[in-house]
């Protein structure tokens, strides 16, 4: 099976341009597509849902999105009426397998003073694969702050290590016709792939929270319950390999970084066939990211 991740900048290119065509046309087709920075109702792309304009251009494909920002941007109508609509910035899956159960888990924040800060998701979709159910994770870590990625980090792996005992949108073996036609709950399994822009590069310390220290003597020292970088152990070709390049900030110069990354749980990690990062593609600030799991 084949796994995408990209991190979109609301359909903004290089060029600085909007173009979901072109973002369309460089992810192709795999089995699933995890999607960063997608919106709803933003001025700067023209108050556009883009959730329900990227389910159109993959029909396809099974689809959920989580906010992880959401405000308010109704308009009262001259009668009165209330026009609905949310101001969001989120994550979207999408999946060509059935999405059987869906949670969106809110990351932590911290409240900085000066600096702009986003409320950020980890969005989790159960699908099924020829090898059984599998845990399907789209996130986007925070992107001004050490600190808040670590504690972000330290959530995820709770997440991923807590959900099978807490089972899935519900748990119990007496649930009524009301919630199911089969009388099953549906699965939520420990092996899980998480995908997304982490904002985090290889040699900071947040990167070592999620898959283990290295050590000079002994190489990465994970543990059962960390997760596995799909790169690294792939051997796909630089352990640095840029995934965007990023404007200069304050003291910051440009810089192209390793940003965006799969990341399995140890179980799946034999299942890596090989990973691609597209440098080629033109469609945001980041590049999209494919992973290929023997399943």
């Amino acid at each position: 099976m084949k796994f995408c991740s990209y991190n979109i900048q609301y359909g903004i290119g290089k060029d600085e341009l909007v173009n979901f065509n072109r973002i369309v046309a460089e992810i192709g087709t795999p089995d699933v597509i995890c999607l960063q920075e997608v919106e709803r109702f933003l001025p700067e792309t023209g108050m556009s849902d883009q959730v329900r304009e990227l389910a159109a251009l993959f029909p396809a494909y099974h689809w959920v999105y989580g906010p992880g920002v959401d405000v308010d941007a109704d308009i009262v109508e001259s009668n009165g009426h209330v026009r609905h609509r949310r101001r969001q910035f989120g994550n979207m899956l999408l999946s060509k397998a059935p999405i059987l159960s869906s949670r969106n888990h809110v990351l932590p924040k911290h409240g900085l003073l000066d600096a702009f800060s986003l409320q950020r998701g980890l969005l989790e979709g159960v699908i099924n694969t020829p090898s059984g159910p599998l845990r399907v994770f789209s996130t986007h870590f925070s992107h001004c702050s050490p600190q808040e990625r670590r504690d972000q980090a330290e959530t995820l792996l709770d997440i991923i290590r807590r959900g099978p005992d807490q089972g899935g949108s519900w748990s119990g073996n007496n649930a009524s016709a009301h919630w199911t036609e089969t009388g099953n709950a549906p699965p939520m399994p420990h092996q899980a792939i998480v995908m997304g822009d982490f904002n985090l590069t290889p040699k900071d310390a947040e990167y070592d929270v999620l898959v283990g220290p290295w050590d000079v003597a002994h190489g990465r020292l994970s543990k059962r319950d960390n997760l596995v970088d799909a790169w690294d152990y792939s051997k796909s070709g630089d352990f640095e390999q840029p995934t965007c390049t990023e404007r200069a900030q304050g003291n910051r110069p440009v810089r192209s970084v390793r940003l965006d990354y799969a990341f399995v749980t140890p179980d799946l990690a034999p299942k890596i066939k090989s990973m691609f990062v597209d440098v080629e593609a033109q469609g945001s600030d980041h590049e999209p990211i494919f992973v290929e799991l023997d399943l």
